[in-house]
């Protein structure tokens, strides 16, 4: 419970926001930005162990496929309820919990010694990491007023393209450390990696702050209230629309199951790239999976990082986030049947990974603005986490396809057919511009609404 509120002059409320606003883009967002770049590493480094779970394991490439996938069954069984329990207890310990257990999940991986183990761990790491993702993106909405969320979600989804910089190059490493104390390398890359991520759950109870209002120390006393009042002010204009406000209203509407089939092909294109990209690039290349291939691996995700870093911001300064949006997706299913056409000559192959990159990257962000023009309070909890966790099956759809379309017709048919996954979510999300609106700040038309709350 809040105390009484604390006074300050109305018209200075949008400047004090903005200040507020400031801050939790310097406080708040980076501390994310850090638990989703071991998030996505810790979902996606088996890419490193493929090769050697097949030799040493004979775990096939099917067998591998699925076990990868299997990840994300787990995690959209128990993502509405994480996200519901998010809402209705806080991020602070919700948060702490959810990457306690998925770090020592990811550490546990040391001990996989064939396709049942792999198996059982891939399925337990999705249901303990569930509600993560969408945990942040319904936590960004109490903190972000939302002229500036579209920002926000490409700050946090820089982790994405960092873990791809900065993490394979530390998962390749990490696996020539093969043979020290008498274990493997990749037996390696998971415990290390795994039990950073439990470190950090541990701080993240103590630095994470459910709501502006509780935000003592690095927000003053007039900021925090002028964020608070700007963002319930948004609350309760969504409260006047189309938008609906229960569990059962959000779990039914048809608007956030078209956004999970958009998601969900996103998804296949973001996973059946990812999960196959060091052993692609190390079979372009001609190198052995290690530090050097993973450098040449870290080339798309730095032409991501620059796509994330400049395209939701141009959405939230043109409100054109409809065309930027399909723009992006089709970009990155036609430099996914690049890469598989050309997967013969090095440097086109690369460069259409780059434009994948480019596109599925700086538009994921942007996806998000969709579900958050239309949800609010338990509903926006709910209607989240059911977007995301259908369309992540889309990551256990993604190894699955490509291995069967390749079988079918050849190692290019894999990517073409991913390419073809993001070409498709491209013309959904362009159909979206069509579609009322239930929040008219999100949605642009600013007249008569409170100055306060649209930017100037």
């Amino acid at each position: 419970m809040s105390a009484d509120p604390i006074p300050y002059d109305p018209s200075q409320r949008y400047e004090l926001s903005e200040s507020a606003t400031k801050k939790v883009f310097k406080h708040l967002i980076p501390f994310l930005l850090l638990m989703y770049v071991i998030a996505f590493l810790d979902r996606s480094n088996v890419g490193f162990a493929k090769t050697e779970f097949e030799v040493d394991f004979g775990i096939s490439a099917a067998s591998y496929a699925f076990g990868a996938g299997l990840f994300f069954v787990g995690y959209a069984v128990f993502e509405v309820p994480s996200n519901i329990m998010l809402h209705k207890v806080g991020a602070k310990w919700w948060m702490a919990r959810i990457m306690i257990s998925w770090g020592l999940v990811a550490a546990a991986f040391f001990f996989v010694s064939g396709p049942i183990s792999f198996y059982v761990l891939r399925f337990l790491l999705g249901v303990a990491e569930a509600g993560f993702f969408p945990g942040v993106i319904l936590y960004l909405t109490y903190w972000v007023p939302a002229r500036h969320l579209n920002r926000a979600r490409g700050m946090f989804y820089m982790g994405l393209a960092l873990a791809g910089i900065i993490g394979n190059p530390i998962s390749g490493g990490l696996l020539q450390m093969d043979g020290v104390f008498g274990w493997r390398g990749i037996q390696w890359m998971f415990l290390v990696e795994g039990l950073v991520a439990t470190a950090v759950g541990v701080w993240s109870y103590f630095y994470l702050t459910d709501r502006p209002l509780q935000a003592h120390g690095w927000m003053s006393d007039e900021e925090r209230q002028a964020l608070h009042d700007t963002i319930e002010a948004e609350s309760a204009s969504k409260a006047q629309g189309e938008a609906p406000h229960k569990i059962s209203a959000a779990l039914i509407d048809w608007r956030v199951w078209y956004f999970c089939a958009i998601y969900f092909c996103i998804q296949i294109a973001v996973y059946g790239m990812t999960f196959f990209l060091p052993t692609q690039v190390a079979a372009i290349t001609g190198q052995k999976l290690g530090f050097a291939s993973s450098v040449v691996t870290a080339i798309p995700w730095v032409f991501g990082l620059i796509s994330v870093l400049y395209f939701p911001g141009l959405a939230d300064r043109t409100r054109k986030q409809h065309l930027i949006g399909t723009v992006l997706l089709i970009v990155a299913g036609i430099g996914l049947g690049i890469s598989g056409i050309f997967a013969d000559h090095a440097v086109l192959a690369i460069s259409g990974l780059c434009f994948a990159a480019i596109g599925f990257v700086g538009m994921q962000a942007i996806f998000w603005s969709l579900p958050t023009e239309y949800l609010t309070g338990v509903a926006a909890a709910t209607g989240i986490g059911l977007v995301n966790s259908i369309g992540n099956l889309g990551g256990f759809v993604a190894p699955n396809l490509r291995t069967w379309a390749e079988t079918q017709w050849g190692d290019a048919a894999g990517l073409i057919t991913l390419g073809l996954a993001s070409i498709l979510a491209g013309i959904l999300f362009g159909v979206t511009k069509m579609f009322p609106k239930a929040n008219d700040i999100e949605a642009g038309r600013i007249e008569g609404i409170d100055p306060a709350l649209t930017a100037r």
